[in-house]
């Protein structure tokens, strides 16, 4: 069995305490011993003997960080997902808590993969073959492919409702509902971590309140989280009547937190952003219903990442009538004239434009070149409108055109409500990025981590060290009852990365260079496996694992 010492850090242990100078004795999987400075004495009593040592003087050692928030369960089954997944570990990170939106690849009816699939189409770099039906049937295929790094999976509402009816956009009759039901508890006991819910999509918009308060009620039962994508994240959406004349996102957040008052279910609340410029003023008054909600005593966190763009598809911005039309509606001036007139105005109403939208990936010949762009830069360089190029990429793409959508809590140079929704002390944090195998990536995807631990950390000093890496490692462990991961503590698995506290930092790119691998992340342990060294990732090892809750 390996034995590797890593002398010399300060050991920052996820528990929220201020780090100290010490050594971690890894010892094949496990942490074997952590020695403190203060615990050698004056004397200097000899370290420990090891395989293989590592001095990390002026670094910082800690667990192992937890992505909150990713759909990696659309690339793993793939057995050469290694790759793609790389960017996360290169990160820090170790473990992904993945199946959310609702959107997971069990269980699944095989007469209903193409309508998950078509849900999921964003997270699908490529296709693969289903070897399963049911949770456990997805947990096992996940050994089989050796994942990368560990993974703890959440069963999605859609995916429960999907294998269980046909009925999508209207309430459920009484034995598809029980037949829900029994497949949500067998999926939690087959050793899903929680239960996620996409509330702003189809079939999650459509699902009356109580369905969703019973499916949180069996979540609460079985003692784990329910995870929400709300049902609006700006302040007017497609969600909730036009004649509705109060904030949406404020009225998602009420019902969601009502439920969770009623149902006694750990709540999460994905991606706490707000979309769109007129969006971000509704801030407070989110963070004063979650903040009264928390004194009441309700167990309720949030999840957020760094940055003021998340990825999403060309056809999100288009209204359900326009979407539910056939192929022919691209054609019908009528139907151009129309959908015009209600994305500038949803443009308007929420605060977007069309330079917010950046092409991250499509398939199509000829436009390739411009991914990276917005399209207002794609759109000036073909001598169009930025409205027929986003039609066009939606035509030739059928939908599936990734774009970066930029607005969201803030812009560069103006990010004060992601600031403080980071800050917050019931955030943990997430990467919520597309990773494919082509194109422009998401910056999430490879600089999370490192973004807080530069930016909010070290240069804004927004909050301490010892918060952050707490709030990366140990409080997201806690929120899904993986009780050996998230600390550097003797017994535990040894889940590990070294940081350069004065160099840690992303690289988030520009219009011409995609978004590039961390600086300061300097080693990276996944059960005890080296997956980064000196910062170079180490090809060939494949040493994540399944947890099963």
């Amino acid at each position: 069995m390996t034995t590797t010492l890593i002398k010399n850090g300060t050991i920052v242990d996820g528990s929220g305490q201020n780090g100290y100078r010490g050594h971690v004795l890894v010892e094949g999987e496990r942490i074997n011993a952590i020695i403190a400075d203060e615990e050698i004495g004056v004397e200097g009593a000899p370290l420990p003997q090891a395989d293989v040592s590592i001095d990390v003087s002026g670094m910082v050692v800690a667990p192992g960080f937890i992505d909150m928030h990713s759909h990696a369960d659309w690339l793993l089954p793939n057995h050469d997902h290694a790759g793609l997944l790389r960017c996360l570990i290169e990160q820090g990170i170790t473990t992904v808590v993945a199946g959310n939106c609702g959107i997971s690849p069990a269980p699944v009816h095989r007469a209903r993969i193409k309508r998950l699939e078509a849900l999921a189409s964003i997270a699908i770099d490529r296709p693969f073959s289903y070897e399963w039906c049911t949770m456990e049937g997805l947990l096992d295929h996940y050994e089989s492919a050796e994942p990368v790094v560990n993974v703890a999976q959440l069963v999605g509402h859609a995916a429960i409702r999907y294998s269980a009816t046909e009925r999508r956009r209207r309430p459920l009759k009484p034995a598809e509902h029980r037949s829900c039901l029994r497949s949500a508890r067998q999926s939690l006991k087959e050793g899903a971590c929680g239960l996620s819910f996409g509330l702003g999509y189809d079939p999650g918009m459509y699902s009356p309140l109580e369905e969703i308060a019973e499916l949180c009620s069996l979540a609460a039962s079985q003692d784990k989280p329910a995870v929400v994508h709300l049902k609006a994240l700006s302040w007017i959406s497609p969600c909730y009547p036009p004649t509705y004349l109060g904030a949406h996102n404020l009225r998602a957040l009420r019902e969601i937190l009502d439920i969770a008052s009623r149902t006694r279910v750990r709540l999460q609340l994905s991606h706490f952003l707000f979309a769109g410029r007129r969006s971000w003023r509704s801030a407070a008054a989110a963070i004063d219903l979650l903040d009264r909600a928390r004194r009441s005593g309700m167990d309720v966190m949030i999840d957020a990442f760094p940055y003021t763009c998340g990825n999403t598809t060309i056809n999100a911005v288009m209204p359900s009538w326009f979407l539910a039309l056939g192929q022919e509606r691209y054609r019908s001036p009528w139907v151009r004239t129309r959908l015009r007139a209600e994305v500038e105005l949803g443009f308007r109403l929420v605060g977007f434009r069309y330079g917010d939208f950046r092409l991250m990936r499509c398939d199509i010949d000829g436009f390739q070149q411009y991914e990276g762009q917005s399209l207002v830069q794609i759109a000036r360089q073909r001598g169009r409108s930025p409205f027929d190029t986003m039609l066009e990429l939606s035509e030739l793409s059928r939908g599936a055109a990734l774009m970066l959508c930029q607005g969201y809590s803030g812009l560069p140079g103006q990010e004060d409500v992601v600031d403080t929704v980071l800050s917050h002390e019931a955030c943990l944090f997430e990467t919520d990025a597309v990773i494919r195998s082509s194109g422009h990536p998401n910056p999430a995807a490879t600089g999370t981590f490192p973004r807080i631990l530069g930016r909010h950390v070290r240069r804004k000093q927004l909050f301490s060290l010892p918060s952050a890496v707490r709030r990366m490692t140990a409080a997201s462990a806690d929120r899904f009852g993986l009780t050996d991961r998230g600390r550097l503590q003797p017994g535990l698995a040894a889940d590990i990365v070294v940081f350069d506290p004065e160099r840690v930092d992303d690289r988030p790119g520009s219009d011409t260079r995609p978004a590039g691998p961390p600086r300061g992340i300097s080693q990276v342990f996944i059960n005890g496996a080296h997956l980064v060294a000196d910062g170079h990732f180490v090809e060939g090892v494949r040493a994540g694992r399944v947890l099963r809750v």
